[in-house]
């Protein structure tokens, strides 16, 4: 008989509400409660789970197996830590913290207690990233990564980045996709971080910055840099580039250019991966034209979250290993969370 998992949502905006009709959907997943400050309109499928709105009390009353929180990054550690220390397994939207000592401090907790904890990377369970990842890989290093998630937002997306910069800038909140990305391909240590950064609106704190540039430098020689921007001033010329050069070649995904970036479709999509490779023949032309592998078929947003909550129930049920994973969440924060701290200072951070 399968195991049933009974699991407690808390955060209901976009990816909460993803998340919770992945646990509906799913055969070995339990919905005990719904966590939000406020109740929110729901689809219908949700409709009938109670909605509480204190997290502490909704805990201890419903006693969850595994935990959901895809709340505001601000509460993410201490959200994760209760869980853990109750006994439950946690899944975490990214960021796991908004520090490097609490995302510590939380895979601290999830050992301690023996626990599974899962990293919303959701980019992990998608098919093609897994591919574009692998066909660089395939390349060999040293690596030049060059990608960008630039979102040009209005009415209620601009509020949520807004609310987002309360405590995390876009680089740090974006960015940890792809620096873990960046770290499967290589698979070398970042050794040097620099960033920068500009507030284009007098919405935002004055001490935050809603367009950020990172540059990374790993152990293996590669370098890459990273660029992320919210916003209604922001560009949508070029919201989306996902590009990896090596001495061998370079893969790119090819965004469909009718794209529009406030969509969260589009920000995992990968219409089709170019693959070029860089040999030349004995006329000094290229040995072989570019290979444009289709993505067809690719999960849609809340489909590609069932992938994931699949990952989850696996990862309790059948005992995964989990230590690697929850490493390099940590270590693709500590890289963002560096860039944030040049941004802020005017200087490289050595890591």
């Amino acid at each position: 008989m399968k195991q049933t998992i009974r699991v407690l949502v808390a955060g209901l905006g976009s990816m909460g509400r993803s998340h919770a009709l992945a646990y509906h959907r799913h055969p070995g997943f339990e919905v005990v409660g719904l966590v939000n400050r406020r109740v929110p309109e729901l689809d219908a499928e949700l409709a009938g789970y109670p909605i509480l709105t204190d997290y502490a009390a909704a805990l201890r009353a419903l006693q969850p197996a595994l935990v959901s929180i895809n709340t505001y990054s601000d509460t993410h550690a201490d959200y994760a830590v209760m869980a853990l220390e109750q006994g439950a397994h946690v899944f975490v939207e990214k960021p796991l913290a908004t520090t490097v000592a609490d995302a510590e401090r939380v895979v601290a907790a999830a050992r301690a207690n023996g626990r599974k904890l899962v990293v919303g990377y959701i980019l992990r369970h998608h098919p093609s990233w897994m591919r574009f990842i692998a066909e660089a890989r395939a390349l060999g290093g040293p690596y030049a990564f060059r990608l960008n998630l630039n979102q040009q937002s209005s009415g209620l997306s601009w509020e949520t980045h807004k609310k987002l910069m309360q405590t995390t800038s876009p680089i740090v909140d974006c960015g940890v996709h792809y620096l873990d990305v960046m770290c499967q391909i290589t698979d070398a240590k970042a050794v040097e971080v620099r960033g920068m950064g500009v507030r284009l609106s007098d919405e935002i704190a004055p001490d935050m910055y809603n367009y950020g540039h990172l540059q990374v430098l790993f152990a293996d020689g590669s370098v890459g840099w990273y660029e992320s921007a919210w916003g209604p001033m922001v560009s949508e010329t070029a919201f989306f580039t996902k590009d990896v050069m090596s001495p061998n070649g370079s893969v790119s995904i090819v965004m469909d250019p009718g794209a529009k970036s406030d969509s969260l479709e589009t920000h995992t999509q990968a219409e089709k991966i170019r693959v070029h490779r860089g040999a030349l023949g004995p006329d000094g032309q290229f040995a072989s034209p570019d290979e444009l592998i289709p993505m067809a078929g690719e999960p849609g947003h809340d489909a590609l979250c069932a992938r994931e909550q699949d990952f989850v129930y696996r990862a309790i049920v059948e005992d995964f290993d989990l230590g690697r994973l929850m490493d390099d969440a940590v270590q693709s924060l500590r890289i963002c969370l560096a860039a944030d701290e040049s941004v802020r200072t005017g200087l490289p951070v050595k890591l």
